[in-house]
């Protein structure tokens, strides 16, 4: 299994190929991924640093996005050009993303996020906050942030 792991196979793909239970490789999976993040150096994000919530998981019934349940709340900072963070948060408040702003982003930085109401305290804050305007007719020159493209290209990896 660490061989599928490795090369970048779905839990179900791995469970397939393999005949070990699906929900088995999952676990399998996510303790590789601990274990890996474990071991992982502390880093800070600092120029320009794009960040999105973005929710994996639940069942497409009904609402979508921020209202769905049983979904998993991700938040992800994208050093444009450089490195990525992402944690999985209880949800998607300002007092839940202000926090692991200011501890993975030094100040002074630019931050670019959407038009989330929870990005609204980076207007007052260390940093230098650019929202991205992601519904027509308003879209500017950048119409996605490379956050949310790493976050749909994560989701259908994932699923």
């Amino acid at each position: 299994m660490i061989e599928m792991f490795v090369a970048g196979a779905t839990a179900r793909a791995a469970a397939e190929i393999t005949g070990v239970n699906r929900n088995t490789v999952r676990i399998f999976y996510q303790r590789l991924r601990q274990l890996i993040a474990s071991q992982l150096p502390s880093y800070e994000l600092s120029g320009e640093v794009e960040a999105d919530e973005s929710y994996f998981g639940g069942v497409r019934k009904g609402k979508r996005r921020r209202a769905a349940a049983g979904k998993i709340a991700v938040f992800g900072l994208l050093k444009r050009g450089g490195k990525v963070y992402t944690a999985i948060i209880p949800n998607a408040k300002t007092e839940t993303l202000l926090p692991i702003i200011k501890e993975k982003v030094q100040p002074d930085s630019v931050v670019y996020t959407d038009s989330f109401k929870a990005y609204n305290a980076l207007e007052v804050s260390d940093f230098h906050h650019r929202r991205i305007i992601t519904t027509p007719p308003y879209m500017q020159k950048r119409e996605t942030t490379s956050m949310e493209l790493k976050t749909s290209g994560t989701r259908r990896s994932v699923i």
